[in-house]
C-alpha cells in the first residue's frame, strides 16, 4: 500500500510539555537505575527464601507449560517515543519532559506501516510516553485507518489540556480513536500522589471533553477505555467489580463516562522499581506475584498476540521487554529492526523472559489490554 507524504507537525517546545510531577525521571537524576542493564541485574540477583532466583522458565515448567511461543499476531504496538508532559512515580518507561531525544522520526514510522502490510494485525497501539507529543502521530493514526486498523491512543489525559492538543479529542473522534486513558484511581488523593499534584482535576477536564465528543456513551466507533493500576505494592483488583464502582463514582461525582475499564498491574521495572527498592517492599512485592501466579493467564499474553516496537525501531515481544532492552536477536550480533521485518522469520522466535514477567500472570492476568484470564 502506498503512503502519503505526511504533514509534519512542529515538535513541542520544553516548556509545551511541562505538566504535573510526582517525580523526575531516573535518566534526569542520574540514578544508578536509569540503565536497562541495572534493573535487570537487581531483578535477576534477587533471591528467594530457599536461595532460589525469580526463574519464570522454571515456574511455566512446573506448571507443564514449556516456554512462551508466539500466537497469532493480532496488536502491532508502536513506542513512538519517552517525550512525556508528566513524571508519574509508576512509570515503567521512565518517560517525562526531559525525554526530547528519543523520539520515532518519520522514516521508522514509514517502516513501521511497511511491516504493518506484511501482517494480519486487527490493531496498531500507539504508545509512549505521551503519543500524541510525537510530531508524527497523526500521520501514524491517518495512515494506520486508510488500512482498515482499529487504532489504540494510550493517553494520559492531561495532554489534552496543552494548547497544541485542544483539538486533538474532536480529531481523534473524526478518525474513530479509541483511547485508553491512564487513570490511577477514581478518587484525587491516589491519583495525585502517583502522578503529581492537579492530576486528578486535570483528568476529570480531559473526560469532560471526550465525553463532549461522543466519547464513552456506547458508541464503539469512540470507545473510551481507563486503565488503573495499584497505587502501592498490591496486585490489581477484579476488573469487572472495579468498573462498576468506578462508573458509579466518576458519573454521580463529577458527571463523567466512560466504556470500560481495565486493570494493569505494576511491573517491577524503572520508576516502580525504584519505589519498590525505596521503601524496601521488593522482595515482598515479588513473593505476592510469584505466590499469585495463574497457568490460565499465559494464554492470554500481550508478548504472544503483540509486537513490541521501540522508539529507535528496535522490536520487541512486548512492552515491558522493550523497557527492560530485552532485544529479538536475528543472529548473535544483530538485533531485529523493524526496516528489516520479515513476519514469518518474527512468528518463528521463542518469548524472551525474565523476573519481571510474573507481573502479567498474577492473579487475573495483566496486560495493556487488561486481565488474560
Amino acid at each position: 500500500m502506498s503512503t502519503a507524504l505526511p504533514i509534519i507537525q512542529e515538535p513541542m517546545l520544553q516548556d509545551e510539555v511541562e505538566g504535573p510531577r510526582a517525580t523526575r525521571s531516573l535518566w534526569a537524576r542520574d540514578n544508578p537505575l536509569a540503565p536497562p542493564a541495572r534493573q535487570m541485574q537487581v531483578l535477576t540477583d534477587l533471591k528467594r527464601g530457599d536461595g532460589q532466583g525469580y526463574e519464570f522458565e522454571r515456574t511455566l515448567a512446573d506448571h507443564g507449560l514449556r516456554g512462551l511461543h508466539p500466537a497469532a499476531l493480532e496488536y502491532f504496538q508502536v513506542n513512538l517515543g519517552k517525550l512525556c508532559n508528566m513524571t508519574c512515580r509508576h512509570c515503567h518507561v521512565d518517560a517525562g519532559p526531559d525525554r526530547t531525544e528519543e523520539n520515532m522520526d518519520l522514516e521508522t514510522v514509514q517502516a513501521c506501516l511497511r511491516a504493518l502490510d506484511q501482517t494480519s494485525a486487527h490493531t496498531v497501539d500507539l504508545t509512549g510516553g505521551a503519543p500524541e507529543l510525537n510530531p508524527h502521530f497523526r500521520f501514524m493514526v491517518e495512515e494506520s485507518k486508510k488500512r482498515g486498523k482499529h487504532v489504540i491512543d494510550r493517553c494520559n489525559l492531561t495532554i489534552l489540556l496543552a494548547n497544541r492538543m485542544k483539538d486533538l479529542p474532536e480529531w481523534l473522534a473524526e478518525h474513530e480513536v479509541e483511547v485508553v486513558c491512564s487513570l490511577p484511581h477514581h478518587n484525587e488523593r491516589n491519583t495525585d500522589a502517583q502522578r503529581g499534584e492537579g492530576t486528578f482535576e486535570r483528568s476529570i477536564e480531559a473526560l469532560r471533553r471526550l465525553n463532549e465528543v461522543g466519547y464513552g456513551r456506547g458508541d464503539p466507533k469512540r470507545r473510551l477505555t481507563l486503565m488503573s493500576n495499584p497505587a502501592g505494592a498490591f496486585l490489581a483488583g477484579s476488573q469487572a467489580a472495579m468498573e462498576r464502582e468506578w462508573k458509579q463514582n466518576l458519573d454521580r461525582r463529577h458527571g463523567v463516562v466512560f466504556d470500560r475499564l481495565i486493570a494493569l498491574n505494576n511491573m517491577p521495572i524503572a520508576r516502580f522499581l525504584e519505589w519498590l527498592l525505596e521503601t524496601k517492599n521488593l522482595e515482598a512485592y515479588m513473593e505476592r506475584l510469584v505466590n499469585a501466579f495463574n497457568p490460565g493467564a499465559v494464554d492470554g499474553l500481550m508478548c504472544r498476540n503483540t509486537i513490541s516496537i521501540g522508539w529507535d525501531g528496535l522490536v520487541y515481544d512486548c512492552d515491558f521487554n522493550q523497557m527492560l532492552d530485552m532485544r529479538l536477536e536475528t543472529s548473535p550480533q544483530a538485533h531485529l529492526r523493524i526496516q528489516d521485518f520479515e513476519y514469518t522469520g518474527f512468528q518463528a522466535r521463542r518469548v524472551l523472559t525474565a523476573p519481571h514477567c510474573y507481573g502479567c500472570t498474577a492473579g487475573a492476568g495483566s496486560s495493556c489490554g487488561g486481565a488474560t484470564a
